[in-house]
């Protein structure tokens, strides 16, 4: 409900407000000061390998829980019901220990900036670009998005104009980003995680606490709402086939290992084992997200039915259940989720552009003083580019649909660069002119796939559509991971062996000690 006004905008008091702009400041001064002690490139773009795991564990989940996830998944959870908590327990938790244990270990021993870079000393430049470009793309347009959801989220609350919101976000942001790079990101994202997690826990907890504990939240609710596994013909968004073969084999593992905004953090730190040890930590932490935004989704149901739009159930609980002060620690928990997800995008599409265009490129032997500066001057601009791309979707879109946006953005290439990863980490046999035809197939294929699904392609052809689901993101991105993955396998046994400084980069292999500045 965009127009309207939900009913916490107008319960915050001035402890409220005095609580908010405390958590601001001191975010902003901690990013700022961490700023300080910036001096190289890899400073500035992976923490100077110096960032504990417990930190970028929390940094993990803050990244990939944004202020539009507490409220628009628990707004999900208030219409659809439990089932969107697969999101977490099948669309992360396994992934990321598979991936703790497997692949960051693997890409830590590298000493690789980014996944881009690696797909490059596994196979060729081709398939770094093409991977870089396709990255740099999505998390352009990913901020701009990000920030427009944000904005509107905090017009909503606070009665402020839309793009006062952006540009508001966009400025807390940009002060500690540009100055302490992936550090800055990863401290603060760990104090906003924490702030996140008790605003939300504290909203479950006295939510089920109104309505009689676990015992009341089961007699207010119907089977159907507390159901996680619901079947194909489900009139849900989130069937068991699309969760399981969509999401838990192909969207989820794409994301926790090959997403540059979510390894980039494991990359930064100290040494193997503590890269290993956030994850582990963030797959704990990742457990609990359900239960502090799903179950008040479920609470909101049991005490508000009748509301219009479901994106206002946490916000009524928040506005019905928290006394003056606590509200504002709630807003705080949310403005931290909005400013986790933007800092850590914008932080990983500078990396790409300096380290695997710039750099490489441009400037091959750029000094670790002017990666710093590129850095910096990449994000500022990567930051303007979100503000106007934000602009533009003023015009173009609604909130409902930004969700669907951005993970179809997603599939679209996410299901061939699984499929390209998997190859090259796991089967020497595979050859980068393979790996490159079917990463460029496998993302015109998916694209391809999309443009059938929609009504205005399907009434002008005359076909009927290729997708009867809701979220057809959670199919199309099936087909194109095995489309890809049959051309790399066919391909490569089609084409010479790549050569053994190549195949080095398998799992498996010794790997010779990695440069220390990125080629």
């Amino acid at each position: 409900m965009i127009d309207g006004k939900y009913p916490l905008a107008e319960t915050l008091t001035l402890p409220d407000y005095l609580i908010i702009l405390a958590y601001l400041v001191g975010t902003v001064a901690i990013g700022v000061s961490i700023g300080r002690r910036i001096k190289t490139g890899k400073d500035f773009f992976l923490g100077g390998r110096q960032l504990p795991w417990w930190a970028v564990g929390m940094s993990l989940v803050a990244t990939d829980i944004g202020g539009t996830d507490i409220i628009g998944v628990g707004g999900v959870a208030y219409t659809h019901g439990m089932a969107v908590a697969n999101f977490e327990w099948i669309g992360c938790v396994p992934a990321m220990i598979v991936a703790a244990f497997v692949f960051v270990p693997f890409f830590y021993r590298t000493g690789v900036y980014t996944i881009p870079e690696f797909m490059e000393r596994r196979y060729n430049v081709g398939v770094r670009t093409a991977l870089a470009i396709c990255w740099l793309v999505f998390m352009a347009c990913n901020l701009g998005i990000m920030l427009l959801a944000s904005a509107k989220m905090m017009s909503t609350l606070f009665g402020w104009e839309v793009m006062l919101c952006v540009w508001f976000t966009a400025a807390l942001v940009g002060m500690y980003t540009l100055t302490g790079g992936l550090a800055a990101v990863v401290y603060t994202d760990a104090i906003q995680c924490a702030v996140m997690i008790g605003g939300c826990l504290l909203v479950t907890v006295l939510g089920l606490w109104e309505i009689g504990g676990l015992s009341g939240l089961q007699q207010a609710t119907t089977p159907e709402q507390r159901q996680l596994i619901l079947p194909v013909d489900t009139p849900s968004p989130f069937p068991w086939t699309g969760i399981l073969f969509g999401l838990a084999f192909v969207l989820s593992p794409a994301y926790w290992i090959g997403n540059q905004a979510i390894i980039q953090r494991s990359l930064g730190a100290k040494n193997e084992f503590q890269a290993k040890a956030s994850y582990v930590w963030g797959a704990v932490l990742k457990n609990i997200i359900p239960l502090i935004i799903v179950v008040p989704g479920l609470i909101a149901a049991a005490r508000f039915p009748d509301l219009a739009d479901g994106d206002q159930a946490y916000p009524m609980l928040v506005s019905t259940l928290l006394p003056a002060g606590l509200r504002g620690l709630f807003v705080a928990a949310f403005i931290a989720a909005l400013m986790s997800s933007i800092d850590s995008y914008l932080n990983s599409a500078a990396t790409i552009l300096a380290i695997d265009l710039y750099k490489r490129f441009l400037r091959p032997q750029a000094s670790e003083r002017q990666l710093l500066t590129i850095g910096r001057v990449t994000t500022a601009a990567l930051l303007a580019w979100a503000v106007a791309f934000a602009m533009q979707l003023t015009l173009l879109s609604e909130r409902s649909g930004i969700y669907t946006i951005f993970q179809t953005l997603m599939a679209f290439f996410q299901g061939p660069a699984l499929a390209i990863l998997l190859c090259g980490v796991l089967w020497r046999r595979a050859t980068g002119a393979a790996a490159l035809t079917g990463f460029l197939l496998g993302v015109a294929f998916s694209i391809s796939l999309f443009a059938l699904s929609q009504e205005a392609v399907i009434g002008w052809l005359g076909w009927r559509p290729l997708f009867q689901v809701r979220e057809p993101f959670l199919y199309f991105s099936v087909w194109a991971f095995a489309l890809t993955l049959s051309v790399v396998v066919v391909g490569s046994l089609m084409t010479a062996p790549d050569p053994a400084e190549k195949t080095q980069y398998v799992i498996g292999s010794k790997l010779r000690p990695a440069p220390e500045a990125t080629s």
